[in-house]
Order: C-alpha cells, then structure tokens, then sequence
C-alpha cells in the first residue's frame, strides 16, 4: 500500500533542494557553482525515491541517479527519456565535494537547474498520471 505520506516527505524534499539552488543561482554574491549543482542532483534523487515509493518500493540507499533509473524504468520505461539529463546531473553527487574536480561553471550550474526542472515536470506529470487512475 501506498505510503501517501513518505510520497510527499520524499517530493517535499526534492522541491525544497530546487528552490534552494534557484534561490542560491540569484545570489549577488558569489556562491559555489558546485553547490548548486550538488542541490539540483539531490533534489532529481528525491524526485525519483518519491516515484519509487509511490509504486510501494522501499528507494535504494543509493545517490547514483542511473542506479535509480533503472528502477524507474522498470515500472515506466517513459524514464528512459530522462537518461542525458541524469547522466549529467549524475556527476554531481559527489565529485562537488573535491576542489577543482569538476571544473564547474556557471553554465554547467544553469543547465543543472534546467536539467532538474525536467526531471521534476516529467516525474510529477508521471505520479499525477498514476494518482488519477481510478
């Protein structure tokens, strides 16, 4: 059964990680790139988990985006869709954390926001869509 609840603690999650890294995007000041990028990955893992547990599956414990995929896939293989956006979010769970790892930009921080804004209309037009069946 459906836990309603840890659906929305799970999409609350998630939405709280978008708004901060749009919020931080806007700052004056300088902030890291990289934090926001790390935010907008978290908050595409939070989305997906949601998905999961609204099918009744307890989310692997796990920040690997395309490890999470391929559950998605297996309940809805629309997801595949998704794959160029996580493979580039997918880089940014951990390798952040390293000074000068990446090479994180300004750009690569807005196609990070936009590539989590994709992951978030697609997963929840997808619950949605499940929500509504009778």
């Amino acid at each position: 059964m459906v836990d309603n609840k840890l659906l929305q603690q799970w999409l609350d999650k998630g939405n709280d990680d978008l708004r901060s890294a749009e919020y931080l995007s806007t700052m004056h000041h300088p902030t890291p790139d990289e934090l926001i990028c790390f935010l907008c990955q978290q908050s595409s893992e939070k989305y997906m988990k949601g998905f999961l547990v609204l099918n009744d599956i307890e989310p692997p414990k796990t920040h690997n985006l395309r490890k999470l995929l391929i559950f998605c896939e297996q309940l809805n293989s629309n997801f595949k869709i998704l794959l160029p956006q996580l493979i580039v979010l997918n880089a940014y769970a951990v390798l952040p954390h390293y000074p000068n790892e990446l090479g994180i930009t300004n750009e690569h921080m807005k196609g990070a926001i936009q590539y989590t804004k994709i992951v978030q209309d697609f997963i929840l037009k997808e619950i949605e869509n499940i929500t509504k069946k009778p």
